[in-house]
């Protein structure tokens, strides 16, 4: 009877503890693999972004793509056309080629797969977006102000690489400079790396990054 009951007797006595315990195991943090797995994901993500920017760029072709981070993009992702689709740097330049029936609205990725192309972004009516800027970028500012995403928008006209994320604009962003940023806003961070960011953000604040 002993060894009969003192299985759910711990299991009741350490209940709170066995949940946080499977909560942790969920989240991956028990498991240091996992944040391996993890951040090698995420790296992929920075690489793919990278080649398409790249290309796009070069060529003035534009092109929106909006990442999700904590807050849900479920109502942006629901007015889009379903892709489910490994982000690769190909087909997001297959995407935003011109006059393509894809190019027009915004590329959303969620849990490291682009969901939907063709979505719909809330335009932002601020007053202190530059004028010359147009609709792509009205759009990358309206979700900064209502969500944490991260968004770049490549102009067309100039080939301009903006990122905008937690109402912040950031616009004529160098290769070196958008990489750190991909990095320090996708991948996982320690705290010691979250105080290299916030400095990092001020720096590109000062360089052009204008708070909406």
């Amino acid at each position: 009877m002993i060894i009969t009951w003192s299985v759910p007797a711990m299991v009741i006595i350490f209940q709170p503890e066995i949940r946080r315990g499977l909560e942790h195991l969920g989240r991956g943090s028990v498991l240091p693999w996992t944040k391996t797995d993890e951040h090698q994901q995420e790296e992929r993500l920075v690489k793919e972004l990278d080649k398409a920017i790249q290309y796009m760029s070069k060529r003035r072709i534009g092109a929106l793509i909006t990442i999700q981070k904590n807050t849900g993009l479920e109502d942006y992702i629901e007015t889009g056309i379903p892709i489910d689709a490994d982000v690769s740097g190909e087909l997001l330049i297959n995407i935003f080629i011109p006059n393509t029936p894809l190019h027009d609205g915004a590329v959303i990725i969620r849990d490291n797969r682009i969901a939907v192309a063709a979505a719909y972004l809330p335009l932002s009516e601020s007053n202190l977006i530059p004028k010359e800027l147009g609709t792509r970028h009205r759009a990358a500012v309206g979700i900064s102000e209502v969500t944490d995403a991260l968004t770049i928008v490549i102009s067309e006209e100039t080939g301009g690489v903006t990122v905008t994320t937690n109402n912040y604009l950031i616009r004529d962003l160098t290769r070196t400079d958008y990489l750190k940023l991909f990095r320090a806003q996708l991948i996982p961070q320690d705290s010691e790396k979250q105080n290299w960011f916030q400095t990092f953000f001020s720096d590109l604040k000062r360089k052009g990054g204008t708070k909406r």
